[in-house]
């Protein structure tokens, strides 16, 4: 099922990043971003308060979008049935590796080594 998910919301998310982009650049700021080099064509298209109001809802409904599918994509490449089997696999060799392995003997120190003249 996340495959089946996992190709539309990436598409929607590419989709919505670049639409918030474009929305933002757009938007008049202080030195009037991209539509000082449209000669103010906004204002023309949505009327002399309009773009204001129109492009501010369109930011926040896009950036919804976005944030939406990009919680829902890091839910499903994390939940995906290949990566919580990878990750028993590592805890199961992991704790294979620190278990011993029998009880172990108490080791016999060397004796002294004698010097011969």
């Amino acid at each position: 099922m996340a495959d089946f998910l996992h190709t539309p919301f990436t598409v929607l998310h590419i989709t919505a990043c670049a639409f918030l982009i474009l929305v933002i650049l757009i938007q008049p700021g202080k030195s009037g971003g991209l539509g000082a080099l449209g000669g103010g064509g906004a204002q023309q298209v949505f009327g002399g308060s309009g773009a204001g109001n129109f492009l501010t809802k369109t930011t926040w409904v896009t950036a919804g979008i976005f944030f939406f599918t990009s919680i829902s994509l890091a839910y499903l490449s994390s939940s995906t049935d290949e990566s919580m089997r990878k990750h028993s696999q590592a805890l199961q060799k992991q704790h294979e590796q620190n278990a011993p392995l029998g009880p172990t003997a108490p080791s016999k120190s060397a004796p002294p080594a004698s010097s011969s003249k």
